[in-house]
């Protein structure tokens, strides 16, 4: 079980087609920096792209705004207390530009696998008991490697973000998809080659 050299992946990032979401396979991918992203109508694609959207929690910007928010504890934040939940609000989102989801059935069972397996790990915000924004993400050492988020109130996934950054267990958050927002708050681009060597020292 091998994926090609990730430098030889296309300018969009495209590496390999193919193979199953097994956990060995997904451990594989991203040790090796690659990930999967699909939808149900085509084959399993593997992506290396040539930069990576990240944010360094030491840079993470809280507009004050958001810093009034978080001092008036609206919310309650827990980690691994609801995956499947989660993963489920997440597939539900509505995204811009894409038809349907790509957090197909198959990604939900394989992700909730890695989550088994203790690998993949959860965010949860909460307001009276409700839940209403969180994150999930796959963890390589000291790097978490954000899948995706939800909010059903304004602010719930900034919170989930913020939370993650301030844990202090990660040097690195990949955010992977570009966003305005994430970039307002700190995360940036930087090459493949700098993400590869932050993932070796995990």
């Amino acid at each position: 079980m091998v994926f090609p050299p990730a430098e030889l992946a296309e300018p969009d990032g495209l590496l390999a087609v193919g193979g199953d979401l097994s956990v060995p396979r997904l451990q594989l991918a991203y040790k090796s920096g690659i990930f999967p992203w699909y939808s149900d109508d085509t084959p399993i694609l593997w992506y290396a792209p040539h930069e990576r959207f990240v944010l360094y929690p030491d840079e993470l910007r809280i507009s004050k705004s958001m810093q009034k928010i978080l001092k008036q504890n609206v919310f309650t934040v827990s980690n691994d207390r609801a995956f499947a939940e989660v993963i489920d609000a997440c597939s539900q989102v509505p995204r811009q530009g894409q038809d349907g989801t790509w957090i197909t059935d198959d990604m939900k069972a394989a992700y909730i696998n890695l989550h088994r397996q203790g690998m993949a790990h959860s965010v949860e915000v909460w307001h009276d008991n409700e839940l209403v924004g969180g994150a999930y993400g796959v963890e390589v050492g000291s790097v978490f490697c954000g899948e995706s988020m939800f909010n059903k109130i304004s602010n719930a996934s900034k919170v989930a973000l913020i939370s993650l950054c301030q844990s202090k267990k990660y040097k690195l958050i990949d955010c992977q998809v570009h966003t305005e927002h994430l970039e307002s708050m700190g995360a940036r681009m930087i090459s493949r080659e700098e993400y590869m060597g932050l993932l070796s020292e995990s």
